[in-house]
């Protein structure tokens, strides 16, 4: 089955707001009030655990965001969570076995390559509820999650990357230079989609500029471009950002976590005044070393996503159906500007406002086959 197909079945669950049913056997759960400011009545009981990819959470990116919507709903509800970091690939069943051990009754598996591990440990503990980032739990590509008790929390970020791509093509352009680039970690489609986005929003620069600023390192159409084969900042990581770098952009766009750290240190090595897009989080805030380099971040609101659903859990209300992060709901945004603001071409920031306005109207429609 291809994505598209999957995410047709996918976006059908969320319109029809069908919600799986994940109530365990046995009397109800004792409920108190949450001791944190805000907290509806809570399971005395109720444990949330959060689990981290192997780029752990000091990443400055999708762990490091999770831990924080984790630990903002903890402080909330007035409790104390469990937090697994993972160092490779092969910690992700001991750490949801581990979770499962400890009691934890809501956990969070942080990224895709926790998919498999998660749907195993979910079909296991029908009665423990489970969120997944950036993925849907669809190992078969059926068109439907493959637990009822796992919440997918996904995100439309070629909405926000179609900003930060016209963004990008209009300081390339007001450069001189016309080209910019990116590359990603693996290549999926919580990547992929960033990469997508990006590259639709240069060619509206295009289009509205009469414009002809080129992009490297990712075609949307034949979806194929520079890739690391992870999301480790390593020698191999640094020789991809390299290879677009040697393309001549002053713009890159590293989508993969701590790749952007090897991004960093290439264009330093460089001397020239190619400037890095972040992703997931505010990039110049998260890691103040590469503020002087970001021009401007696409962010995911993981945080608050992690943390809605985790007061949702705890107070009862969890269901299975799909968060999708988009625009108009503020799943997706841009970031600002930073040290960069007073440099940007005249009237840009009004431009991407009217664009962010047409897109959630549906004026403008982002298509990308990676999108949940």
């Amino acid at each position: 089955m291809t994505i598209s197909t999957r995410k047709r079945a996918l976006a059908a669950l969320v319109a029809t707001g069908v919600a799986l049913s994940l109530a365990g056997c046995g009397a109800a759960p004792e409920e108190t009030e949450g001791e944190g400011a805000g907290a509806g009545p809570v399971d005395s009981d109720f444990l949330p655990c959060l689990i981290s990819d192997a780029g752990g959470w000091n990443d400055k990116s999708f762990n490091q965001s999770a831990k924080e919507g984790m630990d903002a709903a903890a402080e909330e509800l007035g409790i104390e969570p469990l937090e697994f970091e993972s160092a490779n690939d092969n910690d992700y069943a001991p750490n949801l076995e581990t979770a499962v051990s400890e009691g934890c009754s809501f956990i969070v598996s942080v990224g895709f390559k926790l998919s498999a591990a998660t749907v195993e440990s979910a079909l296991a503990n029908p009665e423990i509820n489970y969120a997944i980032i950036d993925d849907w739990a669809d190992n078969d590509f059926d068109g439907e999650t493959d637990a009822p008790n796992i919440k997918p929390l996904v995100f439309d970020t070629a909405q926000a990357a179609y900003l930060g791509g016209y963004a990008s093509a209009a300081w390339s352009a007001q450069s001189g230079v016309n080209k910019v680039g990116t590359f990603g970690g693996m290549q999926i489609p919580s990547v992929a989609v960033f990469m997508d986005g990006f590259q639709l929003g240069v060619e509206k620069y295009n289009e509205d500029k009469s414009g002809a600023v080129e992009v490297f390192g990712w075609d949307a159409a034949t979806q194929k471009g520079s890739f690391t084969g992870g999301f480790d900042a390593n020698d191999t990581a640094k020789q991809t950002a390299q290879g677009v770098l040697d393309q001549g952009v002053d713009v890159i766009l590293p989508v993969g976590g701590p790749v952007y750290q090897s991004a960093a240190a290439a264009i330093r090595d460089s001397g020239k005044d190619t400037l890095l897009i972040g992703v997931d989080s505010d990039l110049a805030v998260a890691d103040s070393s590469v503020a002087d380099l970001t021009l401007v971040s696409i962010m995911k609101a993981i945080d608050v996503a992690v943390q809605d659903a985790t007061i949702a859990a705890a107070e009862g209300e969890f269901d299975a159906a799909p968060y999708v992060g988009t625009l108009e709901n503020e799943g997706v945004k841009l970031s600002g500007f930073g040290d960069f603001e007073a440099e940007l071409p005249e009237g840009l920031t009004d431009e991407l406002a009217t664009l962010q306005e047409q897109i959630i109207s549906g004026d403008i429609t982002v298509e990308s086959e990676n999108s949940p």
